[in-house]
Order: C-alpha cells, then structure tokens, then sequence
C-alpha cells in the first residue's frame, strides 16, 4: 500500500494535475486487495494509478460517494447497440464498443462468430487498428473450430476441423491480435492445435464441443485453460458423470466463463457451478447486437434471430443467440441474486478474466495498473465510470 503524506505535497499535486499531468479522486470506499476499504484516495497520473492512500484529501478533483471498483474486463463479447464488432466500417465498431463502455465495460475482446476464412480474415484485419490503439485487449475467434453436435448459434455448414496451416495464416494476418480461440477438442488435430496455438501466445478455451471427460483433461493438459461459455453448447450435468463439464469443474487451474443472465444458466445451477468449481469463474456477456437495445429482428452472421423480452433466438430452430447482457447487469447479479460481495463480485467481473487472458496492469485496483475506474451504487443499482479513460 502506497502511503503520501497530505501538505506541501498536496499542494505540487494540484498544481500538477492543473498541468494536465494528475488527477486526484477521493473515494467513500474502494475494493483494494481483496477487501473493501473505507475513505481512500488516488492519485491517477498519465492514465495509470500513481499512488493509493487512506483517509481523506482537501479539493479532490472528483469525489466517489460510492464504492470504487476496477472496469469490468469483458473476454466474450460479439456486439451491442444494433451492430457488431465484425461490420464493415469503423463507425459501426464503435458504435458497439460504445454501449458496452456506457455499462462499465472497460476492456473488451473483439469475439467473432464462425465464418469462411477469407470472411474471417477481412474482419480481423478490420479490428486490427482498433486493437493496436487500445479500444480491444485482441480479439477472441469462436471457430470455426467447433463441434457440429453443439453448434449453438454458429452456421454447422462453416464449421470444421483445425488444422495448422490455416491457424498461422489466421495468426500472421493478426500480427500478434489474436488473444482466444475457442475450439472443440474432439475434433481431428485439435489437441495439436492447442499445443500450437498456446505454443504462439494464444490462450485457448474449450467451447461448443460434446467431449468426453477424457478428452477434456486431454485439452487441459495440452494447454486449454478457458472453457467457453460453461455450460451452454456443451454436456451438462443431466448427460452424465464423465463428460466435458466435470473435467471442467475438477480443474483448479481452469478459468470457466458464465452468462450470468438467468436465462442461459438457471439459477439452481449457477449455484451448484459456483459450489463445485474448483477453478476461476469469469462473468461475460457473450453479447450479440441486440445488446443495449430493445426486443426486435437482427443476425449472427448470416442467420436470423429475434430478441424478445430481452432473450435471442434463432428463427430457424429456437436456439439460443447469444445474449443481450451487459457487464454492469451480470455484477449486480452476481451481487443481489447470488448473494456474491461485492468484493467477490468485483473478482468475477473484472479480476478473474483479467488474470485468465494475461493482462496483468487490469481488473484490480493497485499501483501501477491503469486508472480503469467506475463507482457504483448498489443502493440504486447504477455503475458510472470515474477518472478519465
């Protein structure tokens, strides 16, 4: 813990934050190393936590009258606002970017659903400049590495096996911007796949696959650490004792993503994950367009869907599409409905997937990392950012 003393000090401090240089924040209390701390002060300069302080400073340039929490890290996410991360032109990205801003998502993946490689090639290339200028942490392929048994709402016709050739051309088109992949580990050299793609710096999470348990310690072993989405579009708990979820649940070294929405994980089952789980639990939002808005007709690549009271389908078959979830939303439940603290939830929203895609300056706050600030209200239920970022 970083400790200043308040006086002549202080005095530099403002005149360095006139400068444009620093930026000082009073909190009426902040989740700071795995507790929550009452009357804490920062000191934010060039973007980045300078110095974090107990008890409380004359003139801060903003006050939290609420509790300070770290911006939520978002590793699954396709879309929002009415468009997605994949469209053609740059408005329309950040378009997308921006409603998952507004509910206090402050980093993101670029996921993208299963495509032809050439489709799939334009849109990386597409977000590459949104990459390198920090608007993603990488982008995340969902596919088309997938099992055609546990399709969910990718295109069966465009999934297929991995095989390595293509993965270094997907990987030499990103130039380092692939962070995920998601692939079923069943499929013909998926297990070579994992040993490349991990070998390369890509995390790899296991997802839309009906694996046996065998197989998905295989996975775990050759490097997978992700599982995609738990327990939608892959075994549940009813398809037996020996499948992919309970290789999942038994690994203390896993990271397992979960759409805490109420509708793609009842609750009963959100708490026997959360009793069971021996590794991490990221919250996501695995986000389609609709995100942000109201019921109404949209499309995961070329397939029809239709939200209604705040729930995607697909028209042809009914499956689920995604979600129209937000981060500040999936906290709060963590937080009322799961009775999560809101240290606990803060650890599932933004430190765990922070930890689990390797982006070690986020997802807590602590000197040094950067001033990804919001404040939140839990008597209101609102989530605003803090700072400037």
């Amino acid at each position: 813990m970083a400790m200043v003393q308040v006086g002549s000090h202080l005095d530099s401090l403002h005149e360095t934050v006139r400068a444009g240089e620093l930026m000082i924040i009073q909190a009426h209390s902040a989740v700071i190393g795995g507790s929550l701390r009452a009357n804490v002060w920062l000191e934010i300069a060039a973007g980045r936590i300078a110095s974090i302080n107990d008890g409380t400073v004359e003139n801060p340039d903003q006050i939290a009258t609420g509790t300070l929490i770290p911006g939520f890290v978002d590793m699954h996410c396709h879309g929002g606002g009415g468009k997605y991360f994949s469209a053609q032109t740059p408005g329309e990205i950040a378009q997308a970017i921006s409603i998952h801003r507004i509910h206090g998502t402050t980093t993101s993946l670029a996921s993208l659903v299963s495509e032809p490689i050439q489709d799939l090639k334009a849109q990386i290339q597409r977000l590459l400049p949104f990459v390198n200028n920090g608007d993603f942490a990488g982008i995340h392929l969902e596919g088309p590495y997938l099992s055609s048994a546990r399709a969910g709402a990718h295109d069966p016709k465009l999934l297929r096996p991995p095989k390595i050739s293509e993965l270094q051309e997907l990987l030499d088109i990103a130039s380092g911007a692939i962070r995920m992949l998601t692939l079923a580990p069943e499929l013909d050299g998926a297990i070579e796949a994992i040993k490349f793609l991990t070998a390369n710096g890509v995390v790899v999470a296991i997802g839309h696959s009906n694996a046996d348990y065998e197989t998905g310690v295989r996975a775990i072993d050759a490097g997978a650490s992700i599982i995609t989405h738990l327990h939608n579009a892959m075994p549940k708990f009813a398809d037996g004792e020996k499948t992919l979820l309970h290789a999942a649940l038994g690994d203390s070294g896993l990271t397992l993503e979960l759409i805490l929405d109420g509708r793609h994980v009842n609750h009963q089952t959100v708490t026997r994950i959360f009793n069971e789980a021996k590794g991490s639990i990221a919250l996501i939002t695995d986000a389609m367009s609709g995100a942000g808005l109201g019921d109404g007709s949209y499309s995961i690549g070329a397939l029809a869907v239709t939200v209604k009271d705040g729930v995607a389908h697909l028209d042809s078959d009914n499956s689920l599409a995604g979600s129209t979830l937000t981060m500040d939303t999936a906290f709060f439940n963590a937080h009322l409905e799961h009775e999560k603290t809101v240290v606990e939830a803060v650890r599932l929203t933004s430190t765990n997937p922070a930890e689990a895609l390797g982006l070690n300056d986020r997802g807590a706050i602590a000197v040094g990392n950067l001033a990804h600030l919001l404040e939140v209200n839990i008597e209101r239920r609102t989530i605003s950012q803090i700072g400037n970022f």
